[in-house]
């Protein structure tokens, strides 16, 4: 049991695909070390799940994308304008620090340009500060380290998120000999193996659908960008962290054909991972120590 100073703690803020659940946030992930927190990918709802935990938006130090498919960049205007804002929830004063592959830096100029009337009427009827709502854009072009600071250590890796959809990276951890690992959207990949060997936390995507709807082209198009249940669990096996958790949880259906339950998941996982395994959901913490410590929200 780590002890509840453990300083190494990563939190499924959104467990979602792009459904709009009541229940399952946007993709989007936080991880505190030491004195820093990061979110990576910021689906909808972020600023609800953080203000839940009373984690103002001000306190993120850097935000880091995986891709840019929607699901999961749809909050970042929210994360970043509300947390400007002088209510506890806010007060950013210092730029709003993105990092992710080519395209982060075009998507954060055409998000100034969106909002600059906003910014410009908040700052002249308000008199917020002008750096609050200033962004710093770190952009990379191939995987490697692309973050270290007080201990902290990010690497980017290359993931295969389908052939159309690139850039797309997964990102790893490491803090004081302990590591997290977070797949980003993937089909079944070695670099994901190679990179979570090991690791404390592996957190993993997932999509799965019904036989009967696996008929339709466009489901297949859809699980043919993602890892299945049985190829999540051939990763976990190979790679043996500690722990395995599943976010962006895809679950399809149709008017015809219910979507898979979670225990449906958990089961094809089971052919080919009989390790430990956590399915997330949002707000479900993990501390990082010599052993990882699962602990479910209670509001």
């Amino acid at each position: 049991e780590v002890c509840a100073d453990s300083d190494f703690k990563v939190t499924l803020i959104g467990t979602a695909s792009p459904t709009p659940r009541p229940d399952r946030f946007g993709p989007s992930t936080l991880v505190e070390a030491g004195d820093q927190k990061f979110l990576i990918d910021a689906g909808r709802g972020v600023p609800i799940r953080l203000s839940q935990m009373n984690v103002p938006m001000g306190k993120i130090d850097v935000l880091f994308l995986t891709h840019y498919h929607s699901d999961h960049t749809s909050g970042i205007p929210d994360l970043w304008l509300t947390g400007w804002l002088p209510p506890p929830f806010g007060q950013r004063k210092t730029p709003f620090h993105v990092i992710g592959p080519t395209g982060a830096k075009a998507l954060m100029e055409n998000l100034e340009k969106a909002y600059a009337l906003d910014i410009k009427i908040r700052i002249e009827d308000e008199k917020l500060p002008p750096e609050g709502i200033a962004v710093k854009v770190d952009e990379f072009e191939k995987e490697g380290v692309v973050f270290e600071r007080n201990g902290v250590k990010v690497t980017a890796f290359e993931v295969n998120h389908g052939d159309a959809i690139k850039p797309a990276v997964g990102y790893r951890i490491d803090y004081r000999g302990h590591s997290a690992v977070i797949s980003g959207d993937t089909r079944y990949n070695e670099n994901v193996i190679k990179y979570g060997t090991g690791a404390d936390l592996l957190i993993h995507e997932v999509a799965m659908a019904r036989p009967a709807l696996m008929q339709i082209p466009a489901m297949q198009r859809i699980i043919a960008h993602h890892t299945t249940p049985k190829e999540a669990g051939m990763v976990f096996s190979k790679a043996k962290p500690k722990l395995a958790v599943y976010t962006h949880i895809v679950l399809l259906s149709n008017a015809q054909v219910p979507e898979p339950t979670l225990d449906d998941l958990v089961a094809e996982t089971r052919q080919t991972y009989s390790g430990p395994l956590e399915v997330g959901e949002d707000l479900t913490s993990f501390e990082i120590g010599d052993t990882v410590t699962e602990r479910r929200f209670k509001p």
